[in-house]
């Protein structure tokens, strides 16, 4: 993702100097566009840089605003006032907007040409751009080719930014659901990775972003995984609150060739995220007894053990069109707590209470003994793998 604040702070764009909305710095930047009158806002493309010299602005200090303000309705990711002649002086409610909004404006002065800079800003994306398809194929090749030169691709990633003493680890970001503002979704993750990792690859395939980090060189070490995954989910909540983002990190290898395995690992961990109703992990280190039943061979085993503990209740519910095991479930996942359960079922504490019993009553078990939960715990992890 190319920011905002990644061109500006180039030695060649010192003629640009930042007024106001700095806590926006990090927005994406994927073009610049010049016009001269608010009647012209409908020609504005979000994540556009809009620049202007006022030459129809009458030196009107209101049809500034006005331009600030539609060049935010539209999803600019900036602005940059020329001032001189038509614009003497920025307005200070030009300023108090920028900072309330956090949109960025700049100040650039009469003397340097709006040609010249148009001109260096095409070729800084189309440089960017250039980069981002070169990164985007590489990731592929590493993921998907097995027939990549070790030698060739690590010094592909050294050009890149990827040391000899990298350690790599591949991240799985996919929405629950699909969603028409995936691409904002994308922002929002790469905002917050771009805070995280002093460096990172990423591609989209099918309904997955992918992302290639070094652990090695993460710029909030004190910061847990896990906080950075519970920001993202809030930032796409505020936009699509019926939206989940299914977040899932691979173990990390120093070796090229063992991304993929990461890859796969992370696809694990959404594949069991999306078994349960409120995901608890993230991390394939963190999957514990997951990883035991994956390695169990004998798979008529497992799936014995599973038709052992919950057969019964699979029988009885759909000979009875009930939801005891979904309910067995969540009470598992909850711990047995009544209050709990009830506030997530949207049941009456004593239906609560009643289901435990009827479910005690078909498997002929205990729901209080820790033993008990901990096989019937077991039994859905097995089905969590086997589905």
């Amino acid at each position: 993702m190319v920011t905002l604040k990644k061109m500006v702070n180039l030695p060649d764009f010192q003629m640009l100097k930042l007024v106001a909305g700095e806590k926006g710095m990090d927005r994406m930047i994927t073009g610049v566009n010049v016009t001269e009158s608010v009647d012209w806002v409908d020609f504005f493309r979000p994540n556009e840089l809009i620049v202007t010299t006022g030459i129809n602005m009458e030196n009107n200090p209101e049809k500034v605003v006005e331009m600030v303000r539609s060049a935010y309705r539209r999803k600019a990711v900036g602005i940059v006032l020329n001032t001189g002649p038509y614009i003497p002086d920025i307005p200070e409610e030009v300023l108090h907007f920028a900072e309330k909004y956090q949109f960025p404006v700049f100040q650039m002065p009469w003397e340097y040409r709006v040609a010249d800079f148009i001109k260096m800003t095409v070729q800084f994306l189309i440089s960017e751009q250039h980069k981002q398809t070169k990164a985007e194929q590489l990731l592929s090749d590493l993921l998907f080719n097995h027939d990549i030169h070790e030698g060739t691709v690590a010094k592909e990633l050294a050009q890149l930014g990827f040391k000899e003493d990298a350690d790599f680890g591949i991240i799985v970001c996919t929405p629950s659901q699909r969603s028409n503002k995936s691409s904002s979704f994308v922002q929002i993750i790469e905002h917050a990775f771009t805070n995280r990792y002093e460096n990172f690859l990423s591609i989209i395939y099918q309904d997955e972003m992918i992302y290639l980090v070094d652990r090695s060189k993460v710029r909030t070490p004190e910061v847990p995984f896990i906080k950075t995954v519970e920001h993202i989910q809030m930032m796409i909540n505020k936009q699509e609150a019926n939206v989940k983002l299914l977040v899932g990190m691979g173990n990390f290898y120093r070796n090229i060739f063992d991304i993929p395995k990461s890859y796969f690992e992370a696809k694990k961990v959404i594949h069991l995220a999306r078994r349960h109703s409120a995901p608890f992990i993230c991390k394939y280190k963190d999957i514990g007894a997951y990883k035991i039943i994956m390695a169990v061979k004998d798979r008529n085993m497992i799936e014995m053990f599973h038709q052992d503990m919950l057969g019964l209740l699979y029988r009885y519910d759909k000979l009875h069109k009930t939801d005891y095991v979904h309910f067995l479930r969540v009470f598992l996942e909850e711990d047995g707590q009544t209050t709990n359960i009830s506030r997530r079922e949207f049941i009456h504490r004593n239906t609560v209470l009643y289901k435990m019993k009827k479910i005690e009553s078909i498997l002929d078990v205990d729901l209080s003994h820790s033993y008990t939960k901990t096989n019937l715990l077991l039994a859905f992890m097995i089905e969590d793998i086997l589905r």
